[in-house]
């Protein structure tokens, strides 16, 4: 190919005009690259030398480019945006995001899978997390829950067991039915989230189109220490949408990823999604007020009016998902003043693994990370570990000193009375199936239909005569017409369900 020479005269310009515009490519030290398409060899034919930093680097770089998948929510996709006050709540609580009317307070929301793994299709039936940091004044605080309001377990101690039954057998590597109902048929406590579960709930159409449950009961504490119970619920603006199973069986076939694509879709057409936020609100002199304990995990508080406090807007993608969605670390325990937990057993347990996990995965110091790093400034004596970027420049790295840092006596823990004794035993009043045959009732005929064949495929795979029997009991238990109806669809036995039920 020949140039003349004003075509020459082009290419050279364009050439220069690249060069001087261009970056640099660097190493991890900054220092230049001056080949990043060849190996350093020894002569034309022989073997590449160790001195090669370039290539040992992206090699490094490469093997380590995975951190530890999330055990449970491994596949997410997460928005930046603002959540604003819509009333002065301080009546009930010194937490600062719902301080003023007005007041406007960042976040960040990561939507995720809870059971299936980081690279499954977002059509496969699983509650959804509806996690959201507050990067407030006070610090970061981690409301952390799901699409759904209710959760299979109410104790922390059978957490382990109920995910490593819901995950691949560890002999086959598949996920089986038979391991999944096995362990709950040992759980009657279950029942009530099964039926959210397998319901049209279980594969929403989108995440814009999702409700948000902070699913346990949380403590509010004003400036004068009066305590109150609340639970938090995300209401969708954009309102409800679900997928029944042809509709999930069309949207696997053309698209598995179908929830992140909606939400960045949205959001670069400048479609931001809103939720509206509500927090039900109970005095602690009621909780034993009803037929259920209202600091169960696996119960939605039923007759309390709810109160409206502030809207969130998702208006920002992330710019590098890794670096945003993959690395943002939330945790129960991310608490400001003003908001603490309650005594639920499954958020004590959360208090201390979902910390935990996020040091095993990203290391001790991953709230310096820019999307874990509050808005306030830091300050105290944790030092060194993996990646630190502190800037300590004092010899005193202890308290109390008189040359250190001061408490600040308003963040104090609230001093509930306590009586009774040491115990390990069940909560009373478990009432395990009364709120499953609520949320039936609740349903259309149509809905009842897809929750009976969406059961019924998994329960139907099921081997264990007396496991699939005991399932069958809880849901007859819940409501006669749910328990009738699942029974007959996978060839049950009636009369040997409505004698376990009788028992139950």
């Amino acid at each position: 190919m020949s140039f003349n020479k004003k075509q020459l005269a082009i290419a050279l310009t364009a050439s220069l005009s690249f060069t001087a515009t261009a970056e640099t490519l660097t190493r991890d030290n900054g220092a230049p690259v001056g080949d990043n398409q060849n190996s350093i060899t020894a002569g034309s034919n022989g073997s590449v030398l160790l001195e090669d930093v370039q290539l040992i680097q992206k090699l490094q770089r490469f093997a380590r480019e995975r951190i530890p998948e999330r055990v449970v929510h491994p596949r997410g996709a997460g928005a930046h945006g603002v959540f604003v006050a819509s009333k002065d709540f301080s009546v009930i609580t010194a937490a600062t995001p719902f301080a003023d009317k007005g007041k406007e307070t960042p976040v960040f929301v990561r939507f995720s899978s809870v059971v299936h793994s980081k690279g499954s299709p977002e059509t496969l039936r699983d509650p959804r997390g509806f996690a959201t940091k507050f990067y407030t004044d006070q610090g970061n605080w981690d409301l952390v829950g799901n699409n759904l309001p209710v959760f299979f377990i109410r104790d922390a101690i059978k957490f382990p067991d109920m995910v490593h039954s819901l995950k691949p057998s560890p002999v086959t590597n598949i996920q089986d039915a038979n391991r999944v109902f096995d362990f709950f048929s040992s759980q009657p406590s279950a029942t009530h989230m099964l039926t959210w579960l397998y319901s049209d709930n279980g594969t929403p159409a989108s995440y814009r189109k999702m409700d948000g449950f902070g699913v346990h009961a949380y403590k509010m504490i004003n400036d004068q220490g009066e305590v109150s119970y609340v639970k938090f619920h995300w209401k969708s603006l954009q309102g409800i949408k679900n997928l029944d199973a042809s509709e999930v069986a069309k949207v696997q076939s053309t698209d598995f990823q179908h929830l992140t694509r909606d939400l960045y879709d949205s959001i670069e057409a400048g479609q931001h999604p809103q939720w509206d936020l509500y927090i039900k609100i109970m005095s602690p002199s009621d909780l034993n007020n009803f037929e259920y304990n209202p600091l169960d995990a696996t119960k939605v508080w039923t007759n309390i009016a709810e109160t409206k406090v502030g809207t969130m807007t998702l208006n920002r993608m992330p710019t590098n998902f890794f670096q945003e969605t993959e690395q943002v670390a939330m945790a129960p325990a991310n608490l400001i003043p003003g908001i603490e937990p309650s005594e639920d057993r499954l958020l004590q347990g959360r208090m201390f693994s979902y910390s935990d996990t996020q040091m095993y995965r990203l290391g001790a110091n991953h709230q310096q990370l820019p999307i874990n790093r509050p808005v306030v400034k830091v300050v105290n004596y944790n030092q060194d570990g993996a990646f630190n970027s502190g800037s300590t420049i004092s010899n005193v790295n202890f308290q109390p000193s008189r040359e250190g840092i001061v408490e600040n006596k308003k963040a104090r823990h609230s001093i509930p009375a306590l009586a009774g004794h040491v115990q390990q035993k069940a909560i009373e009043k478990e009432l395990n199936f009364t709120q499953a045959g609520e949320l039936y009732r609740s349903f259309s005929k149509q809905e009842k239909r897809n929750l009976i064949s969406n059961l019924a495929g998994d329960l139907g795979a099921v081997k264990n005569t007396a496991v699939k029997l005991q399932m069958l009991s809880y849901f007859y238990k819940a409501d006669v017409e749910y328990g009738v109806a699942i029974t007959k669809a996978v060839n049950g036995d009636l009369t040997k369900v409505k004698a376990l039920a009788s028992k139950l």
